[in-house]
């Protein structure tokens, strides 16, 4: 088998699991460079694989480099991925995809432009409890799905902003606990449903971070095309980061997952799914155990030239939700699909 050559651009929080998932995988991929405006943040995490390093992402973009892994700033995504795929480098990026849906729209129309792949991490889809549910879901298993739920109550106190020059801001992070957090809880319910939203009604707060621009609490109600209504509350300003819980209920039974354990009840009958994978976590555990596993799919699409799985069009779906009820909020007002996304300067203040 022909290993991918790789690239990383972004050596930050994140990257001790693309790290991981290097190592794990390297019979499949071998890491050529490393990236970022800290070279020696670059260089010490090019150190454990042997290959190069640089401070300039225009170094890589002739350097025979098969996909470029983007863990940057949520504002940096779009340009540096349409730079990427125009340079013929296939993209993974991480979630969000944009800051915005017309960043988004760019990022398609370059990807259908160029040919080149597109895809957008969100790991938690691959957990083997997420795809048996969504499995039972689509054959019917528990009638029709009337309503969903999504519950995260996790922390970032100070600390967590300290040392950053984007998170909490509506400029370069694009939002707060909606945006960075629960958009993988919007992405998993979406997943498991295989439906797209019809309409949003919602707000954001924010209660007791007043150190950053950016919401700490939302909470929004989205109805389905499928006619399931989904309740969504997400928080970062709990004293723990929780298990995130999510449900469906269906006319015949209820399903959900407490992290990546599934569970499900038919007929009186309570059955649990183990959602873990044998591969040892690097970083929190609230960021799963499959991005690797997402990885290996990019790869495997990329060298047998297969539609990608999570691509952008599916990025784009789960921003425009989220982006959606920051709308609505701001508008006070219920928003239906499609609509006009607008970027904000303060919690209800839109541009």
């Amino acid at each position: 088998m022909k290993k991918i050559k790789a690239a990383i651009i972004g050596c930050g929080r994140v990257s001790v699991r693309y790290g991981e998932a290097f190592r794990h995988l390297a019979g499949q991929v071998e890491l050529v460079y490393a990236v970022d405006k800290d070279r020696e943040r670059a260089r010490k995490f090019a150190e454990s694989f042997g290959c190069a390093y640089t401070d300039r992402f225009e170094d890589i973009l002739h350097k025979g480099i098969d996909v470029l892994h983007i863990c940057l700033p949520h504002y940096l995504h779009a340009s540096v991925a349409i730079q990427a795929m125009e340079a013929g480098i296939h993209v993974l990026t991480e979630k969000p995809m944009a800051m915005s849906l017309q960043e988004a729209d760019e990022m398609l129309l370059a990807q259908g432009r160029t040919g080149m792949k597109l895809g957008v991490i969100f790991q938690t889809r691959y957990a083997r409890s997420v795809r048996k549910l969504r499995e039972m879901v689509a054959a019917g298993d528990f009638g029709r799905i009337l309503s969903a739920r999504s519950f995260l109550t996790w922390s970032r106190p100070l600390a967590y902003y300290q040392g950053s020059d984007w998170k909490g801001t509506w400029d370069r992070e694009g939002g707060g606990v909606l945006m960075d957090q629960a958009i993988h809880s919007i992405d998993r319910i979406r997943y498991v449903l295989g439906s797209e939203a019809e309409w949003v009604d919602g707000s954001i707060h924010n209660y007791t971070h007043g150190f950053v621009e950016v919401e700490d609490t939302a909470c929004a109600a989205i109805m389905f095309r499928n006619g399931c209504l989904y309740h969504v509350y997400a928080c970062n300003t709990y004293g723990a980061n929780a298990p995130v819980s999510l449900e469906f209920i269906g006319e015949r039974g209820r399903c959900g997952l407490v992290r990546d354990q599934g569970y499900y009840e038919l007929e009186g009958h309570y059955t649990e799914l183990n959602g873990s994978c044998e591969l040892a976590d690097a970083g929190p555990g609230y960021w799963g155990s499959s991005h690797h596993m997402q990885l290996e799919d990019f790869y495997r699409c990329v060298r047998e030239d297969l539609p990608v799985s999570v691509d952008g069009l599916e990025g784009r779906k789960s921003l425009e939700i989220v982006k959606g009820i920051y709308l609505a909020s701001a508008r006070g007002e219920r928003i239906s699909f499609p609509f006009e996304d607008v970027l904000y300067r303060g919690l209800g203040q839109p541009w």
